[in-house]
């Protein structure tokens, strides 16, 4: 079970690791799009075209509806929440490492008790 979740997982990340996917998938979340619809920005050919839809089908980002000579593509992002749920654990694990560095810096910064009455002392 933890194998079948790792490649899904893999499948998504390798998905949004291509600029040309991560922008079809923003233009799905619009509403679905034919494929032709998602070449065109980039005028690429529709075998191109297929292709990233393809990786983006195998990560299960997207569903393909086929009606007629027509290829319809809609957004699941389901696995995006996988995806977010993965990263989120590393977002508090970064966020807890740098509140600790600001702490230490603060720390570092504030002048100690001592040295302060020791300034206070002088100046009399």
């Amino acid at each position: 079970m933890v194998e079948l979740q790792s490649a899904r997982l893999d499948n998504v990340f390798h998905a949004l690791g291509d600029a040309t996917r991560r922008r079809m998938l923003r233009e799905l979340a619009a509403g679905e799009r034919t494929v032709g619809q998602l070449a065109e920005p980039f005028s690429m050919s529709l075998a191109a075209a297929s292709k990233h839809v393809k990786a983006l089908e195998n990560a299960g980002l997207i569903r393909r509806e086929v009606r007629g000579r027509t290829h319809l593509c809609s957004l699941d992002p389901g696995p995006l929440a996988s995806a977010h749920e993965w990263l989120g654990y590393y977002e508090t694990f970064w966020n807890q490492r740098l509140d600790a560095l600001e702490r230490l810096l603060r720390a570092q910064a504030a002048p100690a008790p001592a040295t302060r009455a020791a300034k206070k002392g002088k100046r009399t």
